[in-house]
């Protein structure tokens, strides 16, 4: 039970711009992920939640941006987000959900 728990601990979201749209027709779907998360990590709990051989992961850390609200200063969180290549002939529905 661990385990599938650290899986959904691990992809947060699914990530859905023009840009990942793009890239789905490639067979790339790109998630958004824990910031300890590691490539094999995000390999096994996307393997195991949607039942899909994965045959390569590229990560990036996406630095948070500094807005103003109001005339008062914030700042954005940094995140870390995942694309995942899956093999020929297979695709996740993200619409769908889990």
């Amino acid at each position: 039970m661990a385990a599938t728990t650290r899986h959904y601990d691990t992809i947060l979201a699914p990530v859905i711009t023009e840009k990942s749209t793009r890239l789905s027709e490639m067979n790339k779907v790109v998630f958004r992920v824990a910031a300890d998360a590691t490539k094999d990590e995000i390999a096994a709990a996307v393997e195991a939640l949607f039942k899909v051989n994965v045959t390569k992961v590229n990560t990036l850390n996406v630095k948070g941006k500094t807005k103003r609200f109001r005339g008062t200063l914030g700042r954005r969180s940094d995140i870390k987000k995942a694309v995942v290549t899956l093999a020929e002939g297979q695709s996740i529905d993200i619409t769908t959900g889990l």
